[in-house]
């Protein structure tokens, strides 16, 4: 799930612990060293309540995960007390300390880190995430892949910028499985359901659960409502997916798939 930097963090801190997740994939974490609270996010398009340090706030909720960050970029917020501070910009992922990692992989499939005077509406760098776990009661490795896909204020067409991501994401999906892996990719894609994209995912064995179903909540208020996505290796291994609509924990639903 898209967490939305934290905006509307006392419905997602009540929420977290209660989802049931043992791997969880969060998109717009923030994080800022020696800083907690609230923070305020600017661009040339928009103003966001943003928590000063949302993966430390998540680590609280669910004490008993294994915690990982990756930043893509970072860039100025404005503090409680009205301080310019540094803020960094990314993905976490949570995983039940009873299921063992065994591999990580991870790199930019848009750009390369930057660290922003002014926050960009545009060409942000996205970076992905991939970890290998062993699910002990199958003995089975599973590969799970997350990211934030590139952003265009123009829309969620294809562009060639979105071509060479999807490019780039093969390959990390490549480096970072094994073969009979079950391969699983989320995350917030940024694309429309008809994108090259997912040809491009099919070509490694890769299927969308999704599809043209709304993946926003009533927060979210523009007409087009495609942006998450869940793809899996194995159909047949999917015991239940749903995109509920409530709770509301951020602008974007939660993709839930149980195997």
């Amino acid at each position: 799930m898209n967490a939305w930097g934290g905006a509307m963090f006392d419905s997602l801190v009540e929420w977290l612990p209660r989802c049931g997740a043992d791997v969880l994939c969060l998109q717009e974490v923030t994080r800022t060293p020696g800083l907690g609270g609230w923070t305020k996010f600017s661009d040339e398009e928009r103003q966001l309540p943003q928590r000063a340090n949302l993966f430390d706030d998540v680590r609280l909720a669910l004490p008993r995960h294994q915690a990982h960050f990756l930043a893509s970029d970072a860039g100025p917020v404005v503090d409680g007390g009205g301080k310019v501070r540094q803020q960094d910009f990314g993905l976490a992922m949570f995983i039940d300390e009873r299921i063992p990692v065994i591999g990580q992989v991870a790199g930019f499939v848009h750009g390369s880190f930057v660290d922003h005077q002014r926050w960009a509406i545009a060409d942000r760098p996205r970076i992905a995430h991939a970890v290998r776990l062993i699910d002990r009661t199958a003995v089975r490795a599973m590969t799970v892949v997350h990211l934030h896909g590139l952003r265009d204020p123009l829309g969620k067409h294809d562009t060639p910028a979105r071509r060479a991501q999807a490019e780039r994401l093969v390959s990390l999906i490549d480096t970072a499985r094994q073969p009979n892996d079950l391969t699983v990719l989320c995350g917030d894609l940024n694309l429309l359901p008809d994108s090259d994209t997912f040809d491009r995912l099919a070509d490694v064995g890769l299927v969308d659960l999704v599809g043209t179903n709304d993946t926003r909540t009533s927060r979210y208020t523009k007409p087009v409502r495609h942006a998450s996505y869940f793809l899996v290796s194995d159909v047949d291994a999917v015991q239940r997916f749903e995109i509920p609509a409530t709770p509301e924990v951020s602008d974007h639903r939660p993709l839930i798939v149980d195997f």
